[in-house]
């Protein structure tokens, strides 16, 4: 039986193991997916025993998606962009690794929230690993402008001057500022941040929010409550990261299995099987 994990620090609530193996049961699979407890020194160590133990892949959580592209031997073009990762995949001597965040994010907001991106006003909130994965996606979504702010101006800069041809292309403008900074309004705000982690207050003023604005936090659980509450009070449409988590989860079995599997039925039960 193949063998996946997701590895990070804190790992222990995570739902992946969950969903995979739904996905699995679904689309007749033959494989298993477990947790590994990371030590924050022993990023690479694990994905080394993982390897060697006869592991297929693994998914890539918090802190360690910057460390994960030093590991491939080939990076997909979403990762090179990022230069992050969420997603290794071993075939004998060689290690792909992808960034499947972004492009999860996206089909969460334009199918199951049934949001068109495009022409719209984005602030994304952050600059680390999280927003990075984001924003190549986000971009190719074409809303006509994104605000990416972050508390480290420089770190929110050099983001969007990395992805600044792609804006272009794609006829976005593409802006960085300070959390301190941030003007204007917008159809959707997206909390890439730790924050919600952490139990801190929302970053930016409720001012950024239009009226009937979609605000996500990329978190999802106790986590996300603060900040959707924030979003409902400020009267806002709030949205937690459980369908960015299960479309991005459906991404890396593709790249994994070479199957598709049914993310929204997944993300229907998953929201049930948490209500209960």
């Amino acid at each position: 039986m193949d063998s996946y994990c997701v590895l990070g620090n804190p790992v222990e609530h995570s739902k992946s193991p969950w969903i995979h193996a739904r996905f699995a049961e679904l689309t007749g699979q033959d494989m298993r997916y477990g947790r590994m407890l990371t030590p924050m020194d022993g990023f690479e160590q694990a994905v080394r025993e993982f390897r060697a133990s006869g592991g297929k892949g693994c998914n890539i959580t918090v802190p360690f998606k910057f460390e994960a592209p030093k590991l491939a031997t080939e990076l997909g073009a979403r990762a090179r962009l990022a230069e992050a990762c969420n997603v290794l995949r071993f075939d004998g001597e060689r290690v792909y690794g992808d960034n499947t965040d972004g492009i999860g994010l996206v089909a969460d907001l334009e199918r199951n929230a049934q949001l068109a991106l495009a022409g719209r006003d984005v602030l994304l909130v952050g600059a680390g690993g999280a927003a990075a994965g984001v924003l190549g996606p986000l971009v190719e979504a074409r809303p006509a402008r994104i605000v990416v702010c972050n508390r480290t101006v420089d770190k929110a800069a050099a983001l969007v001057e990395r992805h600044a041809q792609l804006a272009r292309d794609n006829g976005v403008v593409l802006t960085a500022t300070g959390l301190e900074n941030v003007t204007g309004s917008f159809d959707v705000v997206i909390n890439g941040t730790a924050t919600s982690m952490s139990g801190a207050a929302v970053p930016v003023p409720a001012s950024v929010l239009k009226p009937g604005a979609l605000a996500l936090d990329m978190m999802y659980g106790p986590a996300a409550q603060g900040f959707m509450a924030w979003a409902r009070e400020h009267g806002a449409v709030p949205r937690d990261g459980l369908g960015m988590l299960v479309e991005q989860a459906a991404e890396a079995f593709l790249i994994w299995r070479g199957v598709r599997p049914p993310s929204a039925q997944v993300l229907e039960e998953l929201r049930a099987k948490l209500a209960a």
